[in-house]
Formats: structure tokens, C-alpha cells, sequence
């Protein structure tokens, strides 16, 4: 044992039994799985630490084994995991990866998914749904997650979903900070932050609050029976002339977002810039975010992105620095929110 121990006396008047004080120390270890190994690697090297070696296979029959071939025993775990495709496989991994932790004596272990899985199945449209999202929470506690950290929920409320602490971080001072310095004088003069719809309003508005930009929103409506398929309506606010800054938390098949640049150019637009966190890129995203009238596309690393799925008009910022800062902050005890102002 390389701890120094002493005895702590019996005292009857306090309560406290006899035994041995060890004078240990906290010790953060970071972990992945294989969805996004590069990401894992990223932040443990901005935390100026290794990966903690783990043992995984999947079986001929499909099944997965995964062993952390180190002792882990006390430590605080960070199990980074992102959750691109194939989804259902990663996160069979992750609840493995948190029963072998747990199994091994982990102090404390942290899920740290940058895009949370089933997070748009958040609540019920229709009548007979599934919440997924609260599942997937559920699923994550019973397996031996003590914290959650994420980046952009797709909606706030999912962290009431977790039985536990949930870090909800945000890619805003990342990309922010990518268009503080890329975007001209002419653009800074014209910019106009737009809303794809509704639901991102809220996140839309400190948009405009941070670069001094008026606020444009796009009314459409989407049919509850047929995935993917999205209807663009009217634009509130000014668009003709401008450059506009349409931000949203994910980009899936890009439909949602082609739609709405064609409605902007449509409306006078001089140029529009897609601004998203998660690139889930679903088929056929790649193809249609190459359209005429997007003028450039910025996301996130949260998700992996094989090189088929990038062209020249793309722009991918690295998300590792955040989730290091945040992991530090939650090891050392500290504020996550202060990283956001108090918005976190």
C-alpha cells in the first residue's frame, strides 16, 4: 500500500468507531469507446493526460465485451462516447463500459456524450409514444452513471430526465469565437441571426444579444406522420440584403436547413451561413448541404465525420477544449456554470 495510514481511536462521545484513516487522492482518468476515438484522445491530451487503456470486442455473434485492462478502482471516471451512427451499437457500449467500471470499483464515473442519443424523443406528439430520451437517462443510472455531461441538448428538460447531476455545456463560445474572427467587415454591418424554426428561438435570440444582430425567424410546420419532411411558411423579421446566420443545435438529413436557405435567398438574402453543433449528416445531408444557397456550413466535432461526408464548403471546429474544461471543472469541484456565464 503506498498510503500512509494511522489509527483513528475509538471515541465513544462522538460516535466514531475505531479503524484506519488512509490519506488518499482524488484521481481523474479518462476513458472512450470506440465511436469516437479521436475525440477521446483530444481530450484527454488538453487535460495533458493519456487514455486509460480499454479492452473491447464484438462477437461474431453480434454481442460486445469491454474491460478496462487498468485498475480503476477510486478514481473518478470520465467515459467519453459520442453517439453517431450505428447509435444502438455505441450506446449497448456505453452501458457495458459503466457495468465494467462499476464492477471495478470506480469512485465516481461520468458519461460524457457530447450528442445525446434519442434526445428529439423527448416527449409525446402522439398518442402510444415512446419517450426515449427518459429511457435512454434510465438506462445510463442503472448501469452505474453517477453525472451526465452533454452538449446542446436538443431540449433543456432532458435533464430532469437523469436521476443525477447533468452538465449541460454549450458549443455557442466555440463557434462564436470561430465568427468573431472570420466574418468581414460587410457581413458584421449586415448580419442577421435566424431561427430555422420556433424551438431554437430562445437560442437564436443570445445569438443576436453576443454579436449585436437583429433577429429574423422562420415559421414552417412539419407533418408528425412522415419523418424528415419539413414545410417552410413565412420569415418574420428583415432578411433582403443581409447576411444571415441561421443557427441550430444538430443537422440531420438537411432538409430542415436547405429549406429554410432557399427561403432566405429567395427573400433577398445576400448570403447565409449555417451555424450547428452536431453534425449527425444523415443520408443524403452531405448532398444537399452542398446547395446553391448555402454559402458556408460550420459545425462541431461531436460527432465523427468520415471524409465522404465533408466537402469545401464545410468548416469543423473542435469541441475538445470545452469538454476538457468542463471535466476539470467537475474533478476539481468547481463551477460548470461559470464557463457560460450563468447559463449553464
Amino acid at each position: 500500500m503506498g498510503n500512509k495510514k494511522k489509527k483513528a481511536a475509538l471515541d465513544r462521545e462522538n460516535g466514531v468507531a475505531p479503524g484506519l484513516i488512509a490519506k488518499t487522492k482524488k484521481r481523474l482518468v479518462v476513458a472512450g469507446g470506440r465511436s469516437h476515438p479521436e475525440l477521446t484522445a483530444a481530450v484527454a491530451a488538453a487535460l495533458g493526460q493519456e487514455v486509460a487503456p480499454v479492452e473491447h470486442r464484438t462477437f461474431a455473434s453480434g454481442e460486445i465485451y469491454a474491460r478496462f485492462e487498468v485498475s480503476i478502482r477510486g478514481c473518478d471516471l470520465f467515459i467519453v462516447q459520442s453517439f453517431g451512427q450505428p447509435v444502438n451499437e455505441w450506446l449497448m457500449e456505453t452501458l457495458i463500459m459503466l457495468d465494467a467500471a462499476k464492477r471495478a470499483s470506480a469512485k465516481r464515473i461520468t458519461v460524457v456524450a457530447p450528442y445525446y442519443p434519442y434526445s428529439r424523443q423527448d416527449k409525446k406528439g402522439r398518442g402510444r409514444e415512446p419517450i426515449s430520451a427518459r429511457l435512454v437517462s434510465d438506462m445510463l443510472k442503472t448501469a452505474g452513471a453517477d453525472r451526465v455531461m452533454s452538449v446542446d441538448l436538443h431540449a433543456a428538460q432532458i435533464q430532469g430526465f437523469f436521476d443525477g447531476p447533468v452538465d449541460h455545456l454549450f458549443a455557442k463560445p466555440v463557434l462564436l469565437e470561430h465568427f468573431e474572427g472570420t466574418l468581414t467587415a460587410t457581413d458584421r454591418e449586415t448580419l442577421t441571426i435566424v431561427s430555422p424554426d420556433m424551438g431554437r428561438v430562445r437560442v437564436a435570440d443570445t445569438w443576436s444579444d453576443s454579436l449585436g444582430a437583429p433577429l429574423a425567424i422562420i415559421h414552417k410546420r412539419r407533418d408528425p406522420k412522415v419523418a424528415n419532411q419539413v414545410s417552410v411558411h413565412e420569415i418574420v423579421g428583415t432578411v433582403d440584403d443581409r447576411t444571415c446566420l441561421l443557427v441550430d443545435d444538430m443537422i440531420d438529413t438537411g432538409g430542415t436547413i436547405v429549406k429554410a436557405a432557399q427561403a432566405l435567398k429567395a427573400n433577398g438574402a445576400r448570403k447565409v451561413i449555417v451555424a450547428a453543433t452536431h453534425a449527425v449528416f444523415s443520408d443524403p445531408a452531405s448532398e444537399r448541404l452542398q446547395d446553391e444557397a448555402i454559402d458556408q456550413v460550420v459545425v462541431t466535432d461531436t460527432i465523427p465525420l468520415t471524409e465522404s461526408r465533408r466537402w469545401d464548403g464545410l468548416t469543423i471546429l473542435p469541441i475538445a477544449p470545452l469538454l476538457a474544461t468542463a471535466i476539470k471543472q467537475v474533478f476539481e469541484d468547481g463551477s460548470v456554470t461559470s464557463m457560460f456565464g450563468g447559463d449553464a
